[in-house]
């Protein structure tokens, strides 16, 4: 119950966060916001103030701003309504969203690394059987201190050195009860399949960590550098990830995920504590800013692409080109939502619970 709880809490965050960014710019172009809800569904509380009524309604996933005349059905053409804005004041309400998604995303990782996140030690937890490393005499609860002399310190520094290493001897230094000792291993030279789906070879010697870990924590404005650089590269794997499902170089449906697998993630992350939270809070954040921002019907991008098609052959091409647009991207949307939610229960285990329970 606590881990749904967090997970609506989170979600909603990000929601809100998504539609605090349309309404903030909104208001600074001078569109009237009608209504900034938090929540869907029946009201069940509500304030108004100046032009904008303030709801909480029943569901708490997430949330919603209705802008004054955001539709041509309802537009009258004053000056208020978001229809009657330049092209570029549209574009920047539009942005926004994303644009706060993302600064969520960057703010979060800052906490990470100021708060502190665990890195596992190189102690040896378990051995794979016949691999280089049990056959040179590595013991389980042995701690290694460097590689050819280069002294590492977490597991992460160990694997990326190993990995380096395929096909050649190194020299690890190790640590066992009180004594250190040099212990020569081959490293396995193998050929992998990437995240990517493309073929890679990779050195392996067959160590598993014991589960030790340190926390590591960086100064605010050692946080502040480190945050920048890991949203950049989330920013590039993301996009490249995106890429690589169009190309259908990626399989999609072991990809994406939606709230089912996003529930399951929370249930992870909230065992092992606030900055595992605030780090899938960051992913998920990043996540939905580069997806809104995607030129498909429906999404910020798609309507992007409605005033790019205005600027080029005006706004009574627009008005009809709107409705198709916009049940096509429904159509769209909706078919992604039904696939991606299936493939979640399949994945997870839950419509084969589902199966065993009505079996019996």
């Amino acid at each position: 119950m606590i881990s749904l709880l967090i997970f609506i809490v989170i979600l909603s965050i990000l929601i809100v966060i998504h539609e605090l960014g349309h309404f903030i710019l909104a208001k600074r172009v001078g569109v009237r916001v009608e209504m900034f809800s938090l929540g869907f569904g029946p009201k069940l509380f509500g304030y108004k103030h100046n032009d904008t009524e303030y709801t909480l309604r029943l569901f708490p996933l997430g949330g919603y701003v209705k802008l004054t005349g955001d539709n041509w059905e309802e537009y009258k053409g004053n000056p208020w309504e978001y229809l009657a804005q330049p092209i570029k004041n549209r574009a920047k309400i539009l942005v926004a969203g994303s644009g706060f998604n993302y600064l969520l995303a960057f703010l979060c990782l800052w906490l990470v690394f100021i708060i502190g996140y665990p890195m596992f030690t190189t102690k040896v937890g378990e051995l794979l059987k016949d691999m280089p490393a049990q056959i040179a005499g590595i013991q389980v609860a042995d701690k290694i201190l460097a590689v050819d002399d280069q002294k590492i310190i977490y597991w992460d520094d160990l694997q990326k050195i190993i990995q380096k290493k395929g096909g050649e001897t190194v020299a690890l230094s190790v640590l066992r009860g009180n004594e250190t000792m040099q212990i020569k291993v081959p490293v396995e030279k193998r050929e992998v399949t990437s995240i990517w789906g493309n073929k890679q070879s990779i050195g392996l010697i067959g160590v598993m960590p014991s589960g030790d870990f340190i926390k590591v924590r960086h100064g605010i404005l050692g946080s502040f550098y480190m945050s920048f650089t890991k949203t950049v590269e989330m920013t590039y794997v993301t996009l490249k990830g995106i890429v690589w499902l169009i190309l259908c170089k990626m399989s999609f449906k072991e990809s994406v995920t939606g709230p089912v697998g996003i529930f399951f993630l929370a249930k992870g992350a909230i065992k092992l504590g606030i900055s595992a939270i605030l780090h899938m809070m960051a992913v998920l954040s990043l996540s939905l800013s580069v997806f809104n921002i995607l030129p498909l019907p429906i999404l910020d991008g798609g309507h992007l692409v409605l005033l790019l098609v205005e600027k080029i052959k005006g706004k009574i091409f627009v008005k009809k080109f709107d409705q198709i647009w916009s049940r096509v991207g429904l159509t769209f949307i909706v078919l992604v939502g039904l696939f991606v939610f299936y493939n979640d229960l399949v994945r997870f285990g839950v419509v084969e619970k589902i199966t065993k329970l009505f079996g019996k």
